[in-house]
């Protein structure tokens, strides 16, 4: 077996749209990463299914593994013929131990990467409104460990150097250390009135900012219990803050907001929630798949055999068109065989997949549900006329039991199915218990329906009473029925049944 190879990559300072592209590779690629708390959970969904994840966190008062357990167990994996990704918070280079690892990677002459990541100590100040350097105050700055090895007798910073010769002064892993931090500076020359801030959990919707001056900075840190990780930042450019601060004015700033739906609708929701500066946490208790159900496959199959027959074909969902022409290909089924029908879709964003394969629907409703579309082609039907509804296996009775009103011919088929899942789900509850999730988005009645059950299989023995204090976010009134028959208040309603428009009600625009 031929050795591994390890990749040393900077996972950024938390927000995870921060890593790099050769970040973002390295972690699709890996066999085994090995990460630790300040690298982001939501960067692990990048992996491969089958990768092997082996969490190394370190808190400032205990290790999980040692530093020196660390190095060899990539020595170890990588001499296994694996790909290894060790991921680590901020950049790797700073204070992040990454010579360490490297060094015992070249003594068992395994091949390795180092790849940056964005520090914290530049990024966390610039999401607080804070830039470390700025042409009126200071054209310099330093990086400096808030923290060394417990054991030294004396520090090997050079306090006098520090307080005369830098402009802004950046402190990393320093919070404990603070005190020391001040008396040392203001000892050395630095006047008791020079701006501070603290940084905590910046990047991350936890992100907090206090401010002060090295005089009277510890003492507001102690009165208001702040805590690690945090980013300490001394110098003129402190001033900035309350006119920069460019990510607290956002409308959802310090909102993390739960995202139910399946991963392969989701991003465009996760997206808009990231532009109005929430934290959004996918958690998709649906996965969608093709029918399973033998009598399901066949009744599709036999309609579209029979696609030239049909009058009408009213597709509902991007889900629908998606999985429908998926079964075309399957089937080698030419799309010039839906002949003469006309096409119906409920909504604009089915209409774009739609026109995505070179169809352009007849009819676009004005009101996007089931009830629209029919308003909206009911002029137009005949009795006796055919239409295929290709639909989910959950999908609301109304439109095909109207259409048989009408003396139409209906075939309902299943073209995709919601099947519950429960991944990542043992983080989720951590934060539902830690009161950690804002805002719950419900974009369906299942992913009403599967979430509580969902965190029934995952142990939880009363999830309605996880779910209390949490806002509620839904779209459109069925899904909001099924809220309330759950007995959980809504507080956010979307005017229309699109995803733009949760997000906006979200951000009370």
């Amino acid at each position: 077996m031929g050795k591994g190879r390890v990749y040393l990559v900077g996972a950024g300072p938390g927000d995870p749209k921060l890593i790099s592209v050769r970040g973002m590779e390295a972690i699709q690629k890996a066999d085994v990463i090995v990460y630790d708390r300040l690298a982001n959970p939501r960067l692990l969904k990048h992996r491969r299914s089958e990768a092997e994840l082996i969490f190394v966190g370190k808190l400032p008062d205990k290790h999980i593994l040692k530093q020196e357990e660390i190095n060899q167990l990539l020595v170890d994996l990588a001499l296994q013929g694996k790909i290894v990704t060790r991921l680590k918070g901020g950049d790797p280079s700073v204070f992040g131990r990454v010579g360490e690892e490297a060094e015992l990677l070249a003594d068992h002459d395994v091949t390795f990467d180092i790849i940056p990541g964005i520090t914290s100590s530049i990024a966390v100040p610039a999401y607080a409104g804070i830039p470390v350097t700025h042409r009126d105050f200071t054209s310099s700055f330093a990086i400096i460990t808030g923290h060394e090895y417990p054991n030294k007798t004396y520090s090997s910073l050079d306090w006098e150097h520090l307080a005369k010769a830098i402009g802004t002064m950046v402190f990393l892993m320093g919070v404990a250390n603070l005190e020391q931090i001040c008396r040392e500076l203001i000892r050395c020359g630095k006047s008791p009135d020079m701006p501070v801030a603290l940084v905590r959990w910046g990047t991350w919707a936890d992100q907090a900012t206090i401010t002060g001056t090295l005089g009277d900075i510890t003492e507001k840190v102690r009165a208001a219990d702040f805590k690690s990780p945090a980013v300490i930042i001394v110098g003129e450019v402190v001033k900035l803050r309350e006119k920069l601060a460019w990510v607290e004015k956002k409308p959802l700033f310090g909102r993390r907001i739960l995202v139910t739906r399946a991963r392969s609708q989701a991003s465009e929701l996760v997206d808009l929630i990231d532009d109005l500066g929430g934290e959004a946490v996918e958690f998709p208790v649906i996965r969608l798949q093709s029918p399973s159900r033998p009598e399901a496959l066949a009744a599709l199959d036999q309609a579209l055999d029979e696609l030239q027959q049909f009058d009408w074909i009213v597709l509902t969902s991007v889900n629908g068109v998606e999985f429908f022409f998926q079964r075309l290909r399957e089937k080698r089924i030419d799309v010039r065989k839906m002949g003469n029908a006309r096409i119906a879709a409920v909504g604009p964003k089915t209409a774009e997949a739609l026109a995505e394969r070179g169809i352009l629907a007849d009819v676009l409703p004005a009101r996007y549900h089931g009830e629209g579309i029919l308003e909206a082609i009911q002029a137009d039907l005949k009795a006796g006329q055919k239409v295929l509804l290709p639909t989910a296996d959950l999908a609301r009775d109304y439109l095909p039991v109207k259409l048989r009103e009408l003396g139409l011919e209906v075939a309902e088929v299943d073209v995709y199915e919601n099947v519950l899942t429960t991944d990542d789900g043992d983080e989720i509850i951590h934060l539902l218990q830690n009161q950690s999730i804002h805002i719950i988005t419900f974009t369906s009645s299942s992913t009403v329906t599967n979430l509580i059950e969902a965190l029934r299989k995952l142990g939880v023995e009363d999830p309605l009473s996880l779910l209390q204090g949490v806002e509620i976010a839904c779209i459109g009134p069925k899904t909001a029925e099924t809220v309330s028959q759950f007995g959980l208040p809504i507080t956010y309603l979307a005017e229309e049944a699109t995803v733009a428009s949760l997000v906006r009600s979200l951000s009370g625009q």
